[in-house]
């Protein structure tokens, strides 16, 4: 059986719900000395000692972003402000951003959940782990950073972008493990090719790949490529960062860690739990944050809770990948249309390159869809009937998986934009309302 990285890893799901149980209470009372906490109790007329259990839980609200913007700059915090030692703040893509802060103890058990994350996929001290990603307000650099040093890695802080420099780093060191988001990774694959860099140079052999939504099909591209096993993250800036779930060797879903986060799947329209194995928007509850802890706060990730157990016999509830967001649905003419749906759809046609673009337009008072596909150059060829060809197929094969038909545009490869932080694959040029 592997090691564990701590005996938490494979506590049963009695353990697990015995100490969710003590931690929730302890959780609660701390939230409720915060003065946006301590104004809902009061306003709910509910006392902290009200919550007892896991089951309890719901007798509260869901805490959203815009509580967290309405609370700025140090509202929700449970302690004085003089007993924190660390601030970090989401990107704010979809909207001003939010601050989350740490004290000591805080960023310790973060930094023993990211380094539990990655001695699970296999990295171990003695390895030399390169992380490709932005340091600073974003989380995704030091929390991995900390975690990595935690485990005993030789931590390399290459931060984001500069592929050339990137490049040589992970061939003079011999890396051995990167963190890199998924995108970049293809990008870095492309900027190989182009120079003639044979990724047999490298001593990659572990990939955590996370930060921006992806498809299987993408992550067997980075695989394939690098020679690699990629293992999918998930955290987010509010719930500490990254280290709320990671896949296993299996790599069959995510494993949540239930010692540190209560988890909810809910329907994102009404707020009721939805049945156990169906889609919703994932929940969370800090259970050992002790500077700003969070109750019931709506990820707007988009998820399902995988049924049955895992056979690495962690018995940590998984997680399916993140479909999407509960906020950055499309809808068009009456469907719901989520962009990892046409993603899903393009990495798995041959002939599709590493980029796209998903466009929205109006013509007259139709909302329309564009798809912009880049092609690799093999197949990009100056026989028309053949990109017709290919143009109708990939138009009829985004038609099977979305209900619509969008129209598509072929272009050259590396022609789209690209960006080193996270992709972006939506532009909205319809006018606002």
């Amino acid at each position: 059986m592997h090691q564990p990285y701590c005996p938490e890893e494979f506590w049963s799901q009695d353990q697990l719900r015995a100490v969710q149980n003590t931690r929730l209470q302890t959780t609660v009372e701390a939230a409720a000395r915060s003065p946006f906490y301590r104004q809902r109790f009061a306003a709910l007329g509910i006392c902290p000692q009200d919550i007892r259990s896991v089951e309890d839980l719901r007798q509260l609200p869901l805490t959203t972003k815009d509580d967290l913007r309405a609370a700025y700059p140090d509202q929700m915090l449970a302690r004085p402000r003089h007993e924190m030692v660390r601030l970090h703040a989401s990107s704010g893509t979809t909207g001003a951003a939010t601050v989350v802060y740490y004290t000591a103890n805080d960023l310790v058990a973060w930094a023993d959940l990211v380094a539990r994350c990655m001695h699970m996929t296999g990295i171990r001290p003695g390895d030399t782990f390169q992380n490709i990603a932005g340091y600073g307000l974003f989380t995704g650099g030091l929390g991995f950073h900390y975690g990595a040093e935690r485990l005993g890695c030789l931590t390399i802080p290459a931060g984001a972008g500069n592929t050339k420099r990137q490049l040589k780093l992970l061939e003079d060191f011999q890396v051995t493990a990167v963190h890199i988001i998924p995108s970049y990774a293809l990008h870095l694959a492309s900027a190989m090719e182009e120079m003639d860099f044979a990724p047999q140079r490298l001593a990659l052999r572990i990939a955590l790949i996370g930060a921006e939504p992806h498809t299987e099909a993408m992550r067997r591209r980075i695989e394939d490529f690098f020679g690699v096993k990629a293992y999918n993250s998930y955290g987010l800036s509010e719930m500490n960062g990254p280290g709320v779930a990671f896949e296993c060797p299996e790599q069959s879903g995510m494993h949540l860690w239930e010692d540190a986060y209560l988890a909810e799947i809910i329907d994102p329209n009404t707020g009721a739990p939805v049945p156990e194995g169906e889609l919703g928007e994932l929940v969370l509850t800090t259970l050992t944050r002790e500077g700003m802890p969070l109750l019931r706060y709506r990820t707007r990730d988009l998820t399902r809770f995988l049924p049955g157990t895992c056979p690495c016999r962690r018995q940590h509830r998984r997680i399916d990948r993140i479909t999407g967001r509960s906020d950055d649905m499309i809808i068009l003419k009456g469907v719901n249309i989520y962009p990892m749906q046409v993603e899903r759809v393009l990495l798995g046609i041959p002939e599709v390159g590493q980029n796209y673009l998903i466009i929205l337009e109006r013509e007259g008072h139709l909302d329309q869809m564009r798809v912009k596909v880049e092609i690799k150059d093999e197949y990009f060829v100056e026989d028309m009937r053949v990109l017709k060809g290919l143009q109708s197929r990939i138009a009829s094969q985004l038609r099977d998986e979305l209900l619509i038909t969008p129209r598509v545009d072929l272009v050259e490869s590396n022609s789209l934009p690209k960006s080193e932080g996270k992709a972006v694959r939506v532009q909205d040029l319809r006018p606002k309302e």
